[in-house]
């Protein structure tokens, strides 16, 4: 395949022009699709070039939406419904969980729901309790959904394309502060497996299993942890469920420490599901107890200040991982990540 570099958000719109260039089923919807800001960039020039009956705005009807996107589907399409903020998922729940996901094993897999969710999560502009939730936890719990959090541009096109060809619900999890970045992605379509995680960075000294922006915080504390001589692995698991157990056992048991760094709060979420695993099923190969990080256990603050200490950073990985090991912490801090998006939309 021929690859160049492009960026998150680039790669997102290709996987959806190819998508619905060979594919006329394929269309997409959602709240401001069709607005001149292209969902951020991620549906640049699609309105030009398949028209308005395959690329549109919805009401502010998140379950109505939902149910209009499930129906479709029923009926032989493959909708592409996109939520800027994830927040307002929590309107469509009855929808997803008991509609599209129990679909093919109530109809005894004679009728499936090739709906895919594009739910966009982030911070960065003091957006406050109400727009500042990572809900992939809620979705990990229930059968008959897949959910994927893509970290690198190859990864968005990848299961993107992926979860438009699968025949059953797919909630794609995209963090804001990853569209600007750039990575190698092949200019043809491809498709990347799901459950299957990704090695980003080798280590001995203990594993780092991050998701989406944590990877790149998490690869952050990584190099500067390096630095002082302690060499981290940082494992993203990307496919949340179907989750990749294998690579995350086999990490453990090389480094016999483990550090889950969630876009979420902890409790019953997404770090607590991997920590309940490598508890059961690697329990033998630990030096020390598992530590978590997420979200701070309060709504998210609207004050800058505070909204930086409500979220994980590379500061705070690497100060714990130095905590773990039992290390002097450097006086030097991790310098911070920049990012382009100021928001909020």
């Amino acid at each position: 395949m021929t690859s160049r570099k492009i960026t998150y958000c680039a790669a997102i719109n290709e996987a959806l022009t190819q998508a619905m260039e060979r594919d006329p089923k394929v269309f997409v919807m959602g709240i401001g699709a069709d607005d001149h800001k292209e969902l951020f960039g991620s549906a640049k020039g699609l309105l030009q070039r398949f028209g308005p009956e395959r690329i549109f705005d919805t009401p502010i009807s998140e379950s109505a939406m939902t149910g209009v996107a499930i129906g479709a589907a029923l009926e032989g399409m493959k909708p592409v419904h996109v939520h800027i903020r994830a927040d307002f998922l929590y309107l469509a729940m009855d929808q997803l969980f008991n509609m599209a996901a129990k679909w093919r094993y109530m109809f005894g897999g004679s009728r499936s729901v090739p709906l895919v969710v594009r739910a966009v999560i982030g911070r960065s502009w003091g957006q406050g309790a109400q727009h500042s939730q990572s809900p992939q936890s809620m979705f990990m719990h229930v059968p008959g959904l897949k959910v994927v959090m893509p970290t690198t541009p190859r990864d968005a096109k990848g299961l993107l394309l992926a979860a438009i060809a699968d025949p059953d619900p797919v909630v794609v999890i995209e963090h804001r502060l990853l569209y600007d970045i750039v990575g190698e992605v092949p200019e043809e379509p491809f498709e990347l497996p799901f459950g299957k995680a990704y090695v980003r960075r080798e280590g001995k000294d203990v594993t780092i299993v991050a998701n989406s922006y944590m990877v790149a915080e998490s690869m952050k504390a990584a190099e500067f942890l390096s630095g002082h001589g302690v060499e981290a692995e940082v494992v993203d698991p990307v496919s949340l469920s179907p989750l990749d157990e294998r690579t995350i056992l086999e990490s453990v048991r090389k480094t016999g420490r483990l550090l889950v760094v969630d876009t979420s709060w902890t409790a019953c979420g997404a770090s607590a599901e991997i920590a309940a695993l490598v508890a059961d099923k690697g329990f033998d190969s630990l030096k020390q107890g598992i530590v978590r990080l997420g979200q701070q256990p309060s709504p998210c603050p609207v004050a800058k200040p505070l909204e930086d200490a409500f979220y994980p950073s590379a500061r705070k990985i690497a100060r714990t991982v130095f905590e773990m090991l039992d290390r002097r912490v450097p006086e030097a801090e991790v310098p911070a990540l920049t990012h382009k998006f100021r928001g909020p939309f």
